[in-house]
């Protein structure tokens, strides 16, 4: 096949977003990808020009000038409303507006993937934009109400793949228990091994899936949900993927003990799953931003085409800074390239 189509949005203009972008784009080996860079050209070339002023010379960036660009127009009430570090209405309505000209490209069959560098949901908020984040609008726009926030990371110290897809995403707490259902577990679930399937070639494994309450409620004593109705689910959904061991309900608090030992080499044979399944936000990212915060990606399953993105926000505290880390927009290029490559492949 020739080489996966990637288009890299640059996401807030006040953030990172360019850094991390130019910076990971300085690296040839993202070459075995055909790269395109979605944005306002005049704000990436001052950007550009003010970062060569702020890294060390050791430090490489891309040229905006030997690169791919898709230039998107600004009004001047954006444009000159942006400014680096400070999340605002302009700085939403920018990266809202490149990442959705990159979906309508993608969607045409421009692209086979988009991998988005980081926005801030208060400033798509203050813009006017009401949604919860990037993959809600990816859902939207691709007509889908069946998909999944899937993080991925591949250890530098064993080469161990930590694959996390939450049940829920960004819900208050105390939402939580009341959104969990089987039908909404059954679609996560199927969604996992499809993902493992396609874009991982696993036709079978394992899956670690996580318990609601703590100790995964003792018998009942410390939350009713898994005894009331979990347990059954999981029983039906053995039944259904009997080509993977579904391990479960497992106590939140020690669930994540073999893939620490299996990331850090810790454990000879720490026998860690394929993938897990954890219910909530903090219950599946805290372990993930522990073990892999610098290499961590977030992918977007369910979607007709790839989609991946650094685990990382805006960081507009560091934005003037020139200091930001690239290696999580790095491995979200590679992981884009490797996943086009799979499904083609399948």
């Amino acid at each position: 096949m020739s080489k996966p189509r990637l288009i890299v949005t640059l996401g807030d203009p006040a953030g990172i977003g360019t850094e991390v972008v130019l910076k990971a784009l300085s690296d040839r080996s993202l070459a075995e990808s055909e790269l395109t860079l979605i944005g306002n050209r005049e704000l990436l070339i001052e950007r550009y020009d003010y970062l060569r002023q702020q890294v060390p010379s050791t430090v490489d960036l891309a040229n905006p000038a030997d690169l791919n660009i898709i230039d998107v127009s600004l009004p001047p009430a954006i444009r000159d409303g942006i400014t680096i570090g400070l999340g605002n209405a302009a700085s939403g309505a920018a990266s809202f507006k490149y990442l959705d000209l990159a979906i309508d490209r993608t969607l045409a069959g421009e692209f086979d993937a988009v991998v988005t560098a980081p926005i801030a949901k208060s400033s798509w908020l203050a813009a006017g934009h009401h949604f919860p984040g990037q993959t809600e609008l990816l859902a939207s726009k691709a007509k889908i109400d069946r998909f999944g926030m899937l993080f991925v990371g591949i250890s530098p110290h064993t080469g161990w793949t930590l694959r996390t897809l939450l049940a829920t995403t960004h819900l208050p707490l105390d939402r939580v228990a009341q959104t969990l259902t089987p039908e909404l577990l059954s679609l996560k679930l199927g969604l996992l091994v499809e993902c493992l399937q396609v874009d991982f070639g696993l036709d079978s494994g394992t899956i670690a899936i996580a318990g609601l309450n703590p100790h995964s409620g003792e018998g009942g004593q410390l939350g009713r949900e898994e005894v009331e109705w979990m347990d059954d689910w999981l029983d039906r959904e053995r039944e259904i993927y009997p080509q993977y061991k579904l391990l479960g309900l497992l106590p939140p608090d020690t669930m994540w003990v073999k893939p620490g030992q299996a990331w850090f080499g810790t454990h000879p044979q720490p026998q860690a799953a394929d993938a897990y399944l954890a219910l909530y936000h903090d219950q599946g990212l805290i372990p993930v931003k522990l073990m892999a915060f610098d290499r961590a990606i977030n992918t977007t399953i369910g979607l007709p085409y790839v989609r991946t993105s650094p685990d990382h926000g805006t960081a507009f505290d560091i934005a003037k800074l020139g200091i930001a880390d690239d290696r999580s927009m790095k491995a979200a290029i590679q992981l884009a390239g490797k996943l086009v490559t799979s499904r083609y492949q399948r």
